[in-house]
């Protein structure tokens, strides 16, 4: 039985994501006065938006 579905025609059928995936990190004091760090990642439509991060 011959091939149905190529390479190129699986990358054709994938479209691109627009946006960035950033990973923000955040410093957050706890109650005995050590500082733990929070980890996530967010998905930004522009580089550029990474300062308003909070």
């Amino acid at each position: 039985m011959a091939k149905q579905q190529s390479f190129s025609d699986k990358a054709k059928k994938k479209h691109q994501q627009s946006g960035v995936n950033v990973k923000f990190i955040k410093t957050v004091k706890s109650a005995s006065g050590s500082y733990k760090f929070q980890e996530k990642f967010v998905k930004l439509d522009d580089v550029s938006k990474v300062t308003t991060l909070k």
